[in-house]
């Protein structure tokens, strides 16, 4: 996915950040999973995988994304083994957003993988990858902020707001969201 020249462009007085053929492409999702998804009832993940996948997103095996969550693009989604996106969620990926296996995104938590150059007078678009490890949880209406990896088992609490990366195993909580303490999961429940 390529970015216009904000110089070019000039999004700030209505112009696009994006490609002619971009916009139709996340037109086309947009009809699609309304259509096709938005309306299915819970228990048919492996119908939501399919449609996913047939817009370019990586899906692992026994990955769920409930029928409310919104994906700004497919194509820049990668979801790992059993990963878990709750209702509601909102999946921001202008940039690439991987979550990993058996992790659980919350019901109306929030990831944002892009922002904008504060510096330039165009305001321009900048992508800032996520990464969610294994095992990681991003409780209820939390929000994940650009560039930000957090590392395996990582915990963001219900109303968290998280700018920096969270270290492995480090359950964050507040805004900013702070590390609070370790997770500890008792033996034999981490992820493969």
């Amino acid at each position: 996915m390529t970015l216009l020249d904000a110089s070019q462009t000039k999004p700030l007085e209505g112009g696009p950040s994006f490609s002619l053929g971009n916009r139709l492409a996340r037109i086309a999702w947009m009809a699609a999973w309304l259509v096709l998804a938005r309306f299915t009832p819970p228990p048919l993940h492996g119908w939501r995988r399919l449609v996913l996948r047939m817009f370019g997103a990586r899906v692992g095996k026994g990955a769920r994304v409930h029928a409310s969550v919104a994906i700004w693009w497919p194509g820049n989604l990668e979801l790992g083994e059993y990963a878990l996106v709750g209702p509601g969620a909102r999946i921001y990926n202008q940039g690439h957003i991987a979550i990993g296996a058996r992790s659980v995104i919350s019901q109306r938590a929030h990831l944002c993988a892009s922002t904008h150059d504060i510096h330039d007078p165009d305001f321009q678009l900048v992508f800032r990858p996520i990464a969610i490890g294994k095992q990681c949880w991003v409780a209820a209406e939390a929000f994940v902020g650009p560039g930000v990896t957090m590392g395996d088992r990582a915990v963001l609490g219900a109303r968290g707001v998280l700018f920096e990366d969270a270290e492995a195993d480090g359950v964050y909580s507040g805004n900013p969201a702070r590390l609070i303490k370790q997770r500890n999961l008792r033996p034999g429940r981490q992820a493969g």
